[in-house]
């Protein structure tokens, strides 16, 4: 899904090298051109300037791989008065006919990638309803959230993460959805679209898992029946009261949130297991609640399966808990950037699952506004 909720992506090849890339077509019409003339007749080098404009179809607009195509041509009407049998009409005849082709298929190229710019665009537009931008801050709380794609290319996904300044505390969601595809993306919106409905009026937790549940319940039997046994999420949902400092967790399924308090780093693993968002007609409808403290200065770190199961190339899994421990002097901002950094670096530039992770932190009093 597309970072503060902030999609961070591989950065692209440089100006430089782009340069390098369009003028490509240029440089190889010099250089069969140079040795064209350069060489003796029998080698016949010209032959080969179909494959300037050819190459151009790929990279250039419609024109300049046209004028390009008629510029190898008056090239081998040139070469023609040096070498009088080249077999020019019909190099030249090779030469037209490429440069026609090529410039339709420059023209559909364009068409495509228009068209794939607008349905970026649409895409964009859907990841930003759904992984909406979380506020840096609300009230005593730091909020800073990170999204990866898994795919260079993708918008949108199964991750997803809300947070909401309701009359019982800051509430915070991060969840993922089991499968692939649209209907991933359609059961992460309806979720979250049901925990905004929600969070402010509901005043218990359970109540408000419950309300999850249902709601993936109903989407799960909107949508086709072989798409079904893929609609069910794992969620965590935690609530910060005002004015008290503890937390309270209640963990679906999910994978269980990274605690920095006074130095020292832990794993809060739930009590008991509560059931995972539409699953609750076969492991039953059971949810539990953990209260923790959450004193000015702690930090509590959610994230999705995809921070943990991140491999290096020996298979070994992405050591979060130790990581968080070098780590735990980080404010939120700088925490997720070195998360994204490390996770890249530990799985040789290419992750293999979606990331979404939110890093949260109790505000001292006097603490610089950032």
């Amino acid at each position: 899904m597309i970072g503060s909720g902030r999609l961070r992506h591989r950065r692209r090849p440089n100006g430089g090298q782009r340069e390098a890339v369009l003028l490509s077509p240029v440089v190889v019409t010099l250089l069969i051109a140079g040795l064209a003339f350069s060489t003796p007749r029998e080698i016949a080098f010209s032959r080969l300037l179909p494959a300037a404009p050819a190459l151009a179809a790929a990279l250039w607009p419609v024109l300049p791989t046209v004028l390009l195509g008629t510029f190898c041509l008056l090239i081998m009407i040139g070469l023609s008065f040096v070498y009088s049998d080249l077999g020019t009409p019909y190099t030249a005849a090779a030469i037209t006919a490429v440069t026609l082709t090529a410039a339709y298929t420059s023209h559909l190229r364009l068409q495509r990638e228009e068209t794939l710019f607008q349905v970026r665009l649409v895409a964009d537009a859907a990841q930003k309803v759904l992984l909406r931008p979380l506020p840096h801050r609300v009230r005593h709380v730091e909020i800073e959230s990170l999204y990866l794609a898994a795919q260079e290319q993708a918008r949108i996904g199964g991750d997803f993460y809300e947070a909401a300044d309701t009359p019982y505390g800051v509430r915070l969601l991060i969840g993922d959805v089991r499968g692939k595809g649209l209907s991933a993306v359609g059961a992460a919106s309806a979720v979250i679209n049901c925990f905004r409905e929600h969070a402010y009026d509901q005043p218990d937790l359970r109540a408000v898992i419950r309300r999850l549940q249902i709601t993936m319940s109903r989407y799960s039997a909107a949508v086709p029946a072989d798409d079904q046994t893929e609609h069910f999420a794992t969620a965590l949902i935690a609530e910060i009261p005002h004015g008290d400092e503890h937390v309270r967790i209640l963990n679906c399924g999910h994978p269980p949130p990274v605690f920095v308090r006074g130095g020292e780093t832990h794993v809060l693993e739930p009590t008991l297991a509560s059931t995972p968002l539409n699953l609750s007609a076969l492991l039953g409808d059971h949810y539990h609640v953990d209260t923790v403290a959450f004193a000015p200065g702690d930090q509590m770190l959610l994230y999705t399966d995809g921070v943990t199961e991140t491999r290096d190339r020996a298979g070994e899994f992405f050591p979060l808990a130790d990581w968080a421990r070098r780590h735990d002097q980080a404010p939120p901002r700088a925490l997720l950037d070195r998360l994204h950094a490390d996770l890249l670096h530990y799985a040789g530039g290419r992750l293999d699952d979606d990331v979404a992770a939110v890093a949260v932190r109790r505000r001292r009093t006097g603490d610089p506004e950032r």
